[in-house]
């Protein structure tokens, strides 16, 4: 499985970035595509998933209300919609499957290679 996700950047307080994450060599079904993000010197956090069979997205109280999550299944590929990016938003991002608990970062088998958001002030 490999995945790669693109669409960070630097960006102002109170604009918008779009990330996606392409998956490939997904064999069968039940896969979770989640979203966590890293700044420095912290760990990863959940920043939200979606089911690409059912398409159930789930999304992190931090983010609510400002991050979408969605997915093109006709792809395998997942999509983090981040609007009103605040300093705080600025980490990198990876995306990242599993079949198991999506909000549990030790759960994901296969991760992307990470995008740096940068949100100025």
């Amino acid at each position: 499985v490999q995945l790669q996700a693109s669409g960070g950047g630097l960006v102002q307080a109170g604009g918008s970035l779009r990330l996606s994450c392409a998956a490939s060599g997904l064999t069968s079904g039940g896969y979770t595509m989640g979203w966590f993000r890293q700044a420095p010197g912290k760990v990863h956090e959940f920043v939200a998933a979606i089911g690409l069979s059912d398409g159930r997205p789930y999304i992190a109280d931090s983010v609510k209300g400002r991050f979408t999550v969605s997915r093109d299944n006709a792809k395998n590929t997942g999509v983090l919609q981040m609007n009103s990016l605040k300093r705080n938003d600025t980490a990198v991002y990876y995306c990242a499957t599993t079949r198991s608990t999506y909000w549990r970062a030790s759960t994901y088998d296969y991760w992307g290679q990470g995008t740096q958001v940068t949100v100025s002030s």
